[in-house]
């Protein structure tokens, strides 16, 4: 099985933002060892506890300490951009790291609608006009403007030999079907979706479009995982995050994912635990045989080319432990030189 990573570059409450983006590097390093396809960072605005608003910059620092895992952004909100500049930006991504950069594509907001009126003017409008947008995109990444069109001669320099892999990142049938009739790859967001994945995917396969001949319908499915030698433990390492975003509801804490200890505390003290049990349900936590599990009935289901796993927690060493697990279990270097 193909796994990769998203990484939201949490800040732990004991970390600074400078400490956690190093995490997030060391991350993608671990992920070239342990064999992961790719790793892709998100992109947040003003939304605490999360460290990277700016995915390219972050991409340029983890591509000059990587050597061939696949980076890229999931995913750059393009209605707060213009085409031509993602597209300048990730081709010079892809002129520095040839070879190995994807453009995931997304339209959510990434924060506050205080925060997106600070980024861009007529977000909600720009939402509108998302296909196009992505038209745009391709035929910068592509060179493919029509004869006559006011940008054929305009080019997004510089032009990598091997121009960035756009995937449309999507939670909903509708950006399912956007995907398909752009000819992209789509990436499923289950982690941050209550909606019917499956029949969304089968939508995206069923009214695929191939742009040129060879093409066809890509599916990575991004789900939410911590593994730890026991189930207990990673119950207990999961606590972290689910407390997090109760804390960050209530505008409560530090800001950073809480320990251990203090998720413990405040999970007696707010009586929290039917909460923690629902949010178990949609989250894989478990020793490595149950997580194996999980993930092969999931990609089975979904019938997925790769999944993708995000982990929070408040320790980076759980973390990337959380990753060592998984790749030891699906044997992923073994997979990766095959």
């Amino acid at each position: 099985m193909r796994l990769s990573i998203l990484d939201q570059a949490p800040i732990s409450a004991n970390q600074t933002p400078q400490e956690a983006l190093v995490e997030s590097m060391k991350l993608a390093q671990a992920g070239e060892r342990l064999g992961y396809i790719r790793y892709w960072i998100a992109e947040h605005h003003d939304l605490t506890g999360l460290a990277c608003p700016a995915p390219e910059v972050m991409l340029g620092y983890i591509g000059a300490h990587t050597k061939s895992i696949r980076i890229g952004s999931g995913a750059v909100l393009l209605p707060h951009y213009k085409p031509y500049k993602v597209a300048e930006v990730y081709n010079m991504l892809g002129t520095l790291f040839p070879g190995r950069i994807d453009i995931g594509i997304g339209r959510a907001p990434g924060g506050s609608a205080e925060a997106a009126n600070a980024l861009s003017d007529n977000f909600l409008q720009q939402v509108w006009k998302m296909p196009d947008l992505i038209d745009m995109l391709l035929h910068f990444i592509h060179r493919d403007f029509p004869p006559g069109h006011e940008f054929a001669n305009v080019k997004a320099a510089p032009i990598p030999e091997t121009p960035p892999v756009p995937w449309l990142l999507g939670t909903s049938k509708k950006s399912a079907i956007l995907a398909a009739e752009k000819g992209l790859a789509y990436t499923f967001g289950l982690f941050m979706s209550d909606n019917d994945g499956e029949e969304i995917v089968r939508e995206y396969r069923k009214n695929f479009i191939a742009r040129k001949e060879g093409d066809k319908p890509q599916v990575i499915v991004t789900v939410s995982a911590i593994c730890a030698e026991t189930q207990e433990k990673a119950e207990d390492i999961a606590l972290s995050s689910y407390i997090w975003g109760k804390q960050r509801d209530k505008k409560e804490g530090s800001g950073g994912i809480p320990s251990i200890s203090e998720a413990k505390e405040y999970l007696k003290k707010e009586n929290l635990y039917k909460g923690f049990e629902k949010m178990k349900q949609k989250v894989i936590i478990g020793d490595p045989m149950e997580v194996k599990n999980r993930l092969f009935e999931l990609q089975q289901a979904y019938q997925a080319d790769e999944l993708m796993i995000v982990t929070i927690t408040h320790s980076p060493k759980d973390r990337l432990k959380s990753y060592e697990l998984i790749a030891r279990d699906f044997n992923l270097k073994n997979i990766l030189s095959d």
